[in-house]
């Protein structure tokens, strides 16, 4: 009976004892040193493991800070070897906290930011319209587009154009080229529409044609460095690639219209998604709103910088204007015309929400991003949180769905709100 359900739900194998599978960085872990109680600890991890427990995800790593140090790092499950379709003696390789995983969306924010420092050093503004850098995307009626517009899923290109081959996705010229010539469904930017991979390709031209370098170049002296990550790339060059973690499609078969909408966002059914992420030439690519790979604790860096008002380590990264002007919220809560639900944005962030949002209750300082709906990158200003879960099972709609809403709820009930002048330096 197991062994069927299993297979109706298309899950891995889930061991009734976690222990074997889990690795702790012990040393990494100080919740003592910001007062927080095991208890505490204790209570998010059992809801990490409820997730896990659902068969859903092969693997899932976590870090989570309060107060700029880090209570939780751990991962939990296998880099491969334990998705649905793996035999009992496929060979499985435990999952750490060193891991690199693919972020899918959530490399939006980090993509986002950079745009805003570039306009922090004033490089570009945001309100110009995409054709003053790149004359080319005016187009088929785009010329009043701005920057402002692409990054708050207001440009009106959300998706590719029809018929698009997959290869396109890693040749950034011909992709730039349809774009470009593709009508937009609009131009005014009343209404959002998530653009799941096309505005990543825009920011990505303006960048590189502003400062003459590589958008990859910008991210590693800009970032990566001064966060001192090991990984955070986009992409993962070849002789890595064996380190990466696996994704794996999970989850029931998904019904209609729920199977029209995910083609419609993404551009493809979900098992070819499946196919597309763990296709080398995906993983090597420079895909700047789906293909940053990099551990949880460096996503958690990022956002716990974010925290900080730009700064890490003493070292300022950028002005906490700047990062104050990227997590403002951008008009008012819309049923997004992509994904259909309801969603508030910033230039670049997922928002949260009163007296509930997306990073759960009471969450109206919160911002951050999702990937593909099960990688769940946050931080919290009024609750002084940095939290990054990523997973490795790429369910769409299917039985985990209370456990990772059950997750960020846990999450919050064990930090509450802080009074006003012990916050974060974002929160206003």
């Amino acid at each position: 009976m197991k062994r069927l359900t299993r297979q109706l739900l298309h899950t891995c194998h889930v061991p009734k004892d976690l222990s074997a599978i889990t690795y702790v960085d012990s040393q990494a872990e100080r919740a003592d040193a910001v007062g927080v109680p095991q208890g505490t600890v204790d209570a998010i991890w059992h809801a990490v493991e409820r997730l896990y427990r659902t068969g859903t995800q092969p693997g899932i790593q976590l870090s989570v800070r309060y107060r700029g140090e880090s209570i939780l790092h751990r991962a939990l499950g296998h880099t491969r070897g334990n998705g649905p379709n793996d035999g009992p003696d496929a060979p499985k390789v435990q999952l750490t906290t060193d891991t690199p995983i693919c972020y899918f969306s959530a490399s939006k924010a980090v993509t986002a930011l950079l745009i805003h420092m570039l306009a922090e050093q004033g490089q570009v503004n945001l309100l110009d319209p995409v054709s003053y850098y790149c004359p080319e995307f005016a187009q088929s009626g785009k010329r009043t587009i701005t920057l402002h517009q692409i990054l708050s899923h207001r440009g009106g290109i959300p998706g590719i154009p029809k018929n698009t081959p997959i290869d396109v996705l890693w040749n950034k010229d011909e992709i730039w080229r349809l774009l470009c010539e593709s009508k937009p469904i609009e131009v005014d930017g009343a209404k959002v529409a998530y653009h799941a991979i096309t505005g990543g390709f825009v920011l990505q031209r303006v960048l590189e044609k502003v400062t003459g370098q590589s958008i990859e170049s910008y991210l590693d002296t800009h970032l990566r460095q001064p966060l001192g990550m090991k990984w955070f790339t986009y992409g993962i060059d070849e002789a890595n690639l064996p380190q990466l973690a696996e994704n794996y499609i999970t989850g029931p078969a998904l019904p209609f219209p729920i199977s029209w909408a995910v083609k419609r966002a993404l551009g493809g059914d979900i098992n070819t998604v499946g196919e597309v992420v763990n296709d080398m030439r995906f993983q090597e690519a420079v895909i700047p709103a789906g293909n940053l790979c990099g551990t949880a604790d460096e996503i958690g860096r990022f956002f716990q910088m974010m925290l900080n008002g730009g700064v890490w380590n003493g070292q300022k990264i950028c002005e906490a204007n700047t990062i104050r002007r990227a997590i403002q919220q951008y008009g008012s809560l819309q049923i997004d015309r992509t994904m259909m639900v309801p969603m508030r944005f910033s230039a670049g962030f997922m928002l949260g929400g009163d007296p509930v949002g997306l990073w759960g209750p009471k969450s109206r300082y919160a911002f951050g991003h999702i990937g593909l709906i099960n990688k769940l990158c946050w931080a919290d200003a009024a609750r002084d949180i940095s939290v990054s879960m990523l997973t490795t099972g790429i369910p769409i709609v299917a039985h985990h769905l209370p456990a990772l809403a059950m997750f960020v709820n846990t999450v919050c009930q064990q930090f509450p709100l802080l009074p006003e002048d012990r916050r974060s330096t974002v929160a206003a």
